[in-house]
């Protein structure tokens, strides 16, 4: 699962760009992420340059 740290965002698009399922929105200021779209690939995660994602490991039910 991909974490994001708003705060430190400054909207810059790359990670939208980047991503290969879209599931990566941005609209005003807010950044979200549709978990059930994303395969965890971790280019947003590469390519930011804020470090504002994070890969965080869940726990498989």
């Amino acid at each position: 699962m991909i974490k994001i740290i708003q705060y430190k965002c400054d909207f810059c698009g790359s990670c939208v760009a980047v991503c290969p399922e879209d599931c990566i929105e941005m609209e005003e200021a807010t950044l979200t992420i549709d978990q059930e779209l994303c395969i965890d690939c971790e280019l947003c995660v590469f390519i930011c340059p804020f470090e504002v994602l994070e890969y965080v490991e869940t726990a498989e039910v």
